[in-house]
């Protein structure tokens, strides 16, 4: 499954610190969606650019599960970094 995730708007960190970051981002989310992440993503994404209305209930299932992992997946990708209200980790296939 290709994807990228990148840390965005955390000025000043380090390189390093950059990379673990994701590091630990990733295998949160892929431990909480497994061989899913992929489906859920696309679901996710439909959802909020056309509305849950015109999804499926098997997209339905799939894009609700897509907040609580990536809750889960950006705790993790923050551990010991500290905060910064603007920092986010942008997920994006392909």
């Amino acid at each position: 499954m290709a994807y990228t995730a990148k840390l965005r708007e955390f000025p000043g960190l380090p390189a390093d610190l950059i990379a673990a970051a994701e590091k630990r981002f990733r295998a949160t989310l892929e431990k909480e969606l497994r061989d899913s992440l992929e489906q859920v993503l696309k679901a996710y994404s439909t959802a909020a650019e056309s509305g849950a209305n015109e999804l499926s209930a098997e997209e339905h299932a799939l894009a609700s599960t897509w907040p609580k992992a990536y809750e889960k997946a950006k705790m993790a990708g923050f551990r010991d970094l500290g905060g910064s209200d603007e920092a986010y980790f942008e997920v994006r296939l392909g």
